[in-house]
């Protein structure tokens, strides 16, 4: 895939920026359902932002002019839910996890304690991974001695090849994280990227992904805050490329022998991390889904 007038070759990627910036601000939320559990993205986010993050009224002012109808909810619930397979992979002790784009990712940092035995391997664009590390050692938080960093030129390099360079090892059971990613991908990159999950994956080995549907790339407008999403994008020089059509996502994962394991929709999201007793706090954007899936036997 050619990338080669994308931003992310040469610059930080705005969208990790803005999936550290709304951990940040979740952080910091009194209600429940708000509140996200990454500490260190506070730490990761510019000082002068730190008032916006802190001072509620200000907080909120933010969230209702920044972000497109939904989103701050959705990204709240995907970090919940991509949390709780990744403690609960480390927890297993699978051998291996790998962060597909992991941008500002803190999970090899917030879980460090539990992963006494799984490797984490963080593949990124050089230019968003150093820009990591280096906030990562200015705000003096230890990196995890288990992490593995894999810059990798998606333009020029072999994936398969960076990682066994890097000590990533095929047949082993391990959880696959691609968290906001495959929707700025072109539709054959998809293809290698799950093949490639496809060869490494060991028995039992897990993925978990969202994706966009193929309807929000038609403009059809159908969802809520379907328009300013991906309007928003665009503007920001970082498309979505690629979708799935409603109701094919178990056709898809067929492809890679994958069997599905749970598939949430917007609408599942509010039931599962917006309800207060019968009534839903908030709605969640329309335009995504995240998918578990596993690994089938051969």
């Amino acid at each position: 895939m050619d990338n080669s007038g994308k931003r992310i070759e040469k610059k930080t990627s705005r969208t990790a920026e803005f999936t550290c910036m709304i951990r940040a601000l979740s952080f910091h939320e009194k209600t429940p359902q708000y509140k996200s559990d990454d500490y260190i993205a506070p730490i990761l986010v510019p000082k002068f932002f730190l008032p916006v993050i802190k001072i509620g009224l200000v907080r909120n002012f933010f969230k209702k002019r920044v972000f497109p109808k939904g989103m701050y909810e959705y990204v709240i619930a995907r970090t919940k839910f991509i949390d709780s397979l990744f403690q609960k992979a480390i927890e297993s002790e699978f051998e291996q996890i790998l962060i597909f784009g992991a941008g500002f990712d803190s999970r090899s940092v917030r879980f460090a304690k539990l992963s006494k035995k799984t490797k984490i391997y963080e593949l990124d664009a050089p230019v968003t991974q150093n820009a990591k590390i280096s906030q990562l050692k200015n705000r003096g938080i230890a990196i995890n001695p288990n992490s593995i960093f894999i810059p990798v030129d998606f333009n020029k390099e072999s994936v398969g090849k960076k990682l066994l360079e890097s000590g990533f090892k095929k047949n082993q059971k391990s959880l696959f994280v691609l968290e906001g990613l495959t929707m700025y991908l072109d539709p054959v990159a998809v293809e290698d990227t799950f093949r490639l999950i496809n060869e490494f994956a060991g028995e039992g080995s897990e993925v978990v992904f969202d994706y966009v549907y193929s309807s929000v790339l038609r403009e059809e407008n159908l969802y809520y805050g379907e328009s300013e999403v991906y309007t928003g994008v665009k503007d920001r020089n970082e498309p979505w490329c690629f979708g799935i059509e409603k109701g094919e996502i178990r056709s898809f994962l067929e492809n890679y022998d994958l069997k599905l394991v749970e598939h949430l929709n917007s609408e599942d999201l509010e039931n599962k991390y917006f309800r207060s007793g019968t009534s839903t706090l908030s709605k969640v954007n329309g335009t995504h889904c995240i998918v578990q899936a596993r690994k089938q036997s051969e």
